[in-house]
């Protein structure tokens, strides 16, 4: 005899469709709470934080860094790959999730999509403040012009450029799509005439026929087919920024799974952070519920556990080589100047995800965040520890460096904190954090009572 298990519900309280409208909704109306506002100062301060540091790095120059002639990347390159990473959650949920039918994704999907937008504007700010002059950032582009210039397309740098930017826009075509039927039903429920306007105009005469509908699954499906194989493409091609360079540490072949793996891992723990902290101030829980959350942690175990065997299989080939500069470059790594780099990235990335097997953990909402900043910490010194200690020993001692961050630099990353935060906080008061629509959809299977069956 088997008793098939009881599913959880994927929206708690027994809620109608209208109550789901009003209760997503609810964060949109009136005035914004107080850790709303408190949360908005704030991440406009950092904001303005880097908005110095800009001014710093443009005025003054690259020398307002820490950066040496034998460590030319270091916190730039480094934030840089690690919001790529950040901005894969997003795509990977709404996407690959959605051609695998996966109905946990409803509830998180918006909030996820909203995030890689923004991260990925995070990480493309990296590129354009490091050449120096951002004035000249238009040579990354291939046009003809009277210089006969042309861009190097054998470099992955220039591949960075396509890539991440035809990520960005397939990631907001998708966002937007779904997001329009919520839109139109904020259109509807609008008592401003202001407010009414500006929604009418952006939800381009949605009025829910069937036809439309149609489409909209249709357009839906296809974008997500385009967006899948991006999810793998982005990140990989970053890698290739490390991997088709002969510098020991950078020149293996395992960086585009490793990447890929990794910016899933770093992305999902972004999104726990962001969803167990919304969840609870926009009175979310019934839709966002430990279903949702446990779902993601199993992803970060899955992604976790590769990461680790990467960082193994790496030690493995370079002893295996038997080439004394990769191996060195190893060892430098655990037990140099920067072990106690090494070592944060080794807890944070290896051990600390693996305590997401245990259930009660997983459960719990403070555990959940508290390992996820702890994942989103050592994603970090993993990015930090690949550039830096593999540049900072070089093939003559005469050239050995070690490099340290000044203001300036923690200025521009803190500025980058500033335009997420800002921007999120900023997408909750003017869209759906849930969509709506979607929710709809899987409530008469949360709602029902579920069955038991006997097999013999």
């Amino acid at each position: 005899m088997y008793v098939s298990p009881i599913r959880e519900p994927l929206v708690r309280g027994g809620k109608t469709y209208s109550q789901i409208t009003k209760d997503i909704l609810a964060p949109m109306a009136g005035r914004p709470s107080v850790y709303w506002y408190i949360g908005i100062s704030l991440s406009v301060a950092a904001l303005l934080f880097g908005a110095w540091a800009i001014y710093m790095t443009v005025y003054v120059g690259i020398g307002t860094w820490g950066l040496n002639k034998t460590i030319g990347w270091a916190w730039d390159i480094t934030n840089f790959v690690w919001w790529v990473g950040i901005g894969h959650a997003g795509t990977f949920i709404s996407a690959i999730l959605l051609l695998f039918r996966q109905r946990w994704r409803t509830s998180i999907n918006r909030s996820a999509e909203a995030m890689t937008l923004i991260a990925i504007m995070c990480a493309g700010f990296f590129p354009l403040i490091h050449m120096g002059r951002i004035l000249l950032g238009f040579f990354i582009f291939p046009y003809p012009n009277t210089r006969s210039l042309w861009v190097n397309f054998n470099s992955p740098l220039l591949w960075d450029v396509f890539a991440i930017t035809t990520y960005f826009l397939v990631s907001l075509i998708f966002w937007y799509v779904g997001l329009i039927p919520d839109i139109a039903t904020v259109r509807d429920k609008a008592k401003s005439k202001i407010r009414k306007a500006i929604y009418k105009f952006l939800s381009f005469g949605w009025t829910g026929s069937v036809r439309q509908w149609t489409r909209h699954e249709t357009v839906s499906l296809i974008l997500a087919g385009l967006a899948a194989p991006l999810v793998l493409s982005v990140h990989t091609i970053v890698s290739f920024d490390f991997a088709t360079s002969v510098i020991p540490g950078w020149h293996t072949t395992i960086f585009p799974p490793y990447f890929v793996s990794g910016a899933v891992f770093s992305g999902f723990a972004m999104v726990l952070t962001l969803l167990i902290v919304a969840r609870k101030a926009l009175n979310l829980e019934e839709y966002i519920t430990k279903i949702h959350i446990e779902s993601m942690t199993k992803v970060i175990i899955l992604t976790g556990s590769i990461v680790g065997i990467a960082y193994i299989t790496e030690f493995f080939i370079a002893w295996y080589s038997g080439v004394e500069y990769e191996q060195y470059a190893f060892l430098n790594r655990a037990f140099g100047p920067y072990a106690w780099a090494y070592w944060i990235m080794m807890t944070c990335n290896v051990i600390t995800p693996q305590l997401f097997w245990i259930k009660k953990i997983r459960t719990n909402m403070l555990v959940v965040f508290i390992i996820s900043i702890f994942v989103n910490i050592g994603m970090w010194f993993e990015r930090f520890v690949i550039i830096v200690t593999s540049l900072h020993r070089d093939y003559l001692p005469s050239s050995w460096a070690m490099y340290k961050p000044t203001i300036t630099e923690v200025g521009l990353y803190v500025g980058t904190f500033g335009l997420f935060f800002t921007l999120f906080l900023l997408f909750i008061r003017a869209f759906p954090v849930v969509a709506i629509a979607e929710i709809k959809t899987v409530l008469k299977a949360s709602t029902d009572k579920p069955m038991q069956q006997d097999h013999e």
